[in-house]
C-alpha cells in the first residue's frame, strides 16, 4: 500500500510537471506567433512612412533580430498580454519600452556591420539592447536611473544576451573609455545632440537621436560623420520620447 501511495505521489508530480511544460510551451508559441504579426505591422508601417525614411523596406537583418528578440521578457508582467502591441509600454520610474516600429526605425538608420561597436543610451528595460546584440559584436548601454539599469542586466542574461555591457550614468557624456562608436543611438529626447556623444561617434559612424522638447515637437535626428570628420544631419519623421535626463 506504501509502495502504491508512492507511485501516486510520484505520478502526480510528473504530472504537474508536464502540465507546466506543456503550458509553458503554448505560452511561448503564441508570443512566438504575436511576434511574426508585429513584424508584418511594423514592415506595412515603414512602406507607409517611406517617404520619411528614404526606403519602403528594413534591412532582412534587423526584421530577423525582431522575430528572434522576446520582447515580452522585456516588460512588467501586468504589460505582457500587450508585448507585441506596436506600441510603447510602461517600465517603471516614469520610463516606456520604445514602440516597436521606432525602435525597428532607429535601429534600421544605423546602417550596422556585424563587427560594430554600438552605444546606446537609456538603457530602459534591454529590449533595444538586445535588438543591437543580434547585430552586433559589442553593444554598450547606459541608464541613469539605477533600479532600470539593474533590471535591464538581469532581463538581458536570462534572455541570453549577457555580452551586453551595461552601466549606470549619464548617457549625455557617453562611454568615453569604450569609445570610439561606429553607431549610436539614443531612446530619450534630447533639447541638441549632446557633443560628448559627436566626439564619441567614429568617423563613418551613424548616430540616431530624438531632438525637441517634452510635450513639444520632436523629431528623430540622424546623425552622420563622414571620414573627415565632418557632421551632417537630416531630420527623419515626428516622434514622442521621454526626456533625457541628468545634470548636463
Amino acid at each position: 500500500m506504501r509502495r502504491v501511495k508512492h507511485l501516486i505521489f510520484w505520478l502526480v508530480v510528473i504530472g504537474i510537471i508536464l502540465l507546466l511544460f506543456s503550458s509553458h510551451v503554448i505560452a511561448e508559441d503564441d508570443f512566438h506567433r504575436q511576434r511574426y504579426a508585429l513584424v508584418e505591422i511594423i514592415k506595412a508601417e515603414v512602406k507607409e512612412t517611406g517617404d520619411f525614411l528614404n526606403q519602403e523596406a528594413l534591412d532582412e537583418r534587423v526584421i530577423d533580430a525582431l522575430l528572434k528578440v522576446p520582447r515580452h521578457e522585456f516588460v512588467r508582467d501586468t504589460e505582457r498580454p500587450y508585448a507585441y502591441a506596436n506600441r510603447p509600454l510602461p517600465i517603471g520610474h516614469g520610463q516606456t519600452i520604445s514602440q516597436p516600429y521606432i525602435v525597428a526605425v532607429m535601429t534600421d538608420l544605423l546602417k550596422l556591420k556585424k563587427t560594430d561597436r554600438v552605444l546606446e543610451v537609456g538603457t530602459g528595460s534591454g529590449y533595444q539592447a538586445a535588438i543591437l546584440a543580434e547585430l552586433v559584436d559589442s553593444v554598450y548601454t547606459l541608464e541613469i536611473v539605477e533600479p532600470l539599469a539593474k533590471q535591464a542586466a538581469e532581463n538581458l542574461k536570462r534572455t541570453g544576451y549577457d555580452a551586453v555591457h551595461t552601466r549606470i550614468g549619464d548617457g549625455y557624456y557617453g562611454w568615453e573609455e569604450a569609445a570610439p562608436f561606429d553607431g549610436i543611438v539614443v531612446t530619450a529626447v534630447a533639447s541638441h545632440i549632446p557633443p560628448p556623444l559627436i566626439k564619441q561617434l567614429k568617423p563613418g559612424g551613424r548616430m540616431i537621436i530624438p531632438v525637441g522638447a517634452q510635450f513639444m515637437t520632436q523629431y528623430l535626428v540622424l546623425v552622420t560623420k563622414d571620414a573627415d570628420g565632418k557632421v551632417t544631419t537630416r531630420q527623419i519623421l515626428p516622434v514622442s520620447f521621454v526626456p533625457l535626463t541628468g545634470k548636463h
